[in-house]
């Protein structure tokens, strides 16, 4: 025999016989061919899982409602999942209707099948640990789902965060390594005034040292759940002071501290950290897609371009152009800022989709930013890697590049005044002399001692003050 019969109100399944699911999560995988991406996909989402029903066990165990045997073999079920054990059993595809039962189903059939071997029993023999009336007791997914979530979140964002911080550490090493590379700075794609190109990457390094924070800011939110709050908030079948133990519980397992909703039929239709997390992750991917298009920029030509930084060469960039290399990984993170963006939009009309007590759209939400972040990761982690770890500068290229520009005439402007700078610039503009040649040599305006203070590099990236003189005589 290679399979076993399983019985629902709506009929009967053949279910492997190897299998840990059972026929809840059979209709759920052969109704939802949508992504093609299973929940086994993400391995925190199983583990949340795992700690959930497990802190759900422990506490209806602990109020008298549910068998301490069969509590304890759920939670050593539980504790499989915890470990990453069994992944493969979790079928169902991300986006689903059902608001997540067929997931939820999908975890209390493999929890129930582990804890039936562990009471000595066969799979699928659910009068001793039964999927629905044992794991799910004083449960709804309308109240698991969301707390899994929340949790899968946390310990995905742990992760994330992780990246983040050493896409910052690179831009900052990177800062100190380019301290003395003097640069032009840019506005409007035109020449402003003089910098250091350490000044440009610190500057990079701390766009990201600010989304860690709000990224830390948003979490919080994630650690306020529903546990208990069961099919819309009222606590219908879980027995008295159950979403409190439970909560507590969930805490002690994971070490990270949760708090039950104050008011849980609020909580139950409400989707808005998620919102606000998504436009977190997008404002982060709007921040990456400027400083990839800038790194592009900087390493334009090598010879016809701004040629001022050069990118690790990591694959030849064409079919037909011997030699030629691109920067595939600037463009690469810039396509995963564009799918964040994108996913942001469906987050948003999924959060606004929801009808009275319940969001039903919350699959949607969960594909959106688990997609968001497990491919934010990646690409930040490819960028710090495969990209800013080895960029180095094109010193003096650069700093000629500001010597010979018309741009620092600005270093002047408090000396000689707009007017008279702006006259000296169309004159450098018009017949291509130098600055140095009109100011010092021509005009006789400074000395040349006067100009080399000017032009130092200390004064040109952190600029001395100087009141504008009285007119010459």
């Amino acid at each position: 025999m290679t399979h076993r019969t399983e019985k629902d109100f709506l009929g009967t399944k053949e279910i492997p016989l190897d299998a840990y699911y059972g026929v809840q999560t059979l209709r759920g995988k052969e109704n939802f061919h949508i992504t093609g991406i299973p929940m086994a996909t993400e391995p925190y989402f199983v583990k949340a899982f795992g700690y959930v029903k497990k802190a759900a066990a422990l506490a209806n165990r602990d109020l008298g409602v549910l068998d301490a045997r069969i509590a304890d073999a759920i939670g050593c079920a539980c504790d499989r999942l915890i470990a990453g054990e069994l992944r493969d059993q979790f079928l169902t595809d991300f986006i689903q209707g059902g608001a997540g039962t067929s997931t939820n189903m999908n975890a209390n059939e493999v929890i129930a099948n582990l804890a039936l071997e562990q009471l000595g029993h066969q799979k699928g023999e659910y009068q001793f640990v039964d999927p629905n009336d044992h794991v799910n007791f004083g449960q709804s997914t309308n109240d698991v789902y969301p707390t899994a979530f929340r949790l899968a979140l946390i310990l995905r964002l742990a992760s994330y965060t992780e990246a983040l911080r050493g896409l910052q550490a690179a831009f900052f090493a990177k800062g100190d390594e380019f301290a003395r590379v003097l640069k032009m700075g840019r506005t409007h794609l035109q020449d402003a005034v003089p910098m250091s190109l350490g000044q440009e990457f610190h500057g990079w390094g701390t766009t990201i040292a600010e989304e860690v924070q709000r990224i830390g800011e948003v979490c919080t939110l994630l650690h306020e759940i529903n546990l208990g709050a069961t099919a819309i908030g009222t606590s219908v079948t879980a027995a008295p002071g159950y979403p409190e133990l439970a909560t507590r519980y969930l805490t002690s397992l994971t070490g990270i501290r949760f708090v039950l909703a104050g008011d849980l039929v609020e909580a139950t239709s409400d989707t808005g950290a998620y919102v606000l997390l998504s436009g977190t992750l997008k404002r982060t991917s709007s921040k990456l897609t400027k400083i990839c298009n800038d790194l592009r920029l900087l390493a334009s030509g090598p010879r016809c371009g701004f040629n001022e930084i050069n990118l690790p060469q990591v694959q030849p960039g064409s079919s037909i152009m011997p030699g030629k290399v691109n920067p595939v990984i600037p463009e690469v993170v810039n396509q995963v800022g564009f799918l964040v963006i994108g996913l942001d939009l469906t987050v948003t009309l999924a959060a606004s989709a929801g009808q009275l007590q319940l969001n039903v759209m919350e699959p949607v939400i969960t594909f959106a930013l688990f997609t968001s972040i497990s491919t934010m990761e990646q690409a930040v982690k490819s960028l710090t890697v495969n990209c800013v770890e080895g960029i180095t500068a094109n010193a003096d290229h650069t700093r000629n590049m500001v010597l010979n520009s018309l741009g620092i005439i600005t270093a002047l402007k408090t000396t000689l005044g707009y007017k008279l700078c702006s006259e000296i610039a169309r004159e450098g503009y018009g017949t291509g002399k130098s600055l140095h040649d009109i100011v010092v040599d021509e005009r006789k305006l400074l000395t040349q001692e006067k100009w080399d203070e000017v032009f130092a590099f200390e004064n040109l990236i952190n600029p001395k003050f100087e009141q504008y003189p009285a007119a010459p005589p």
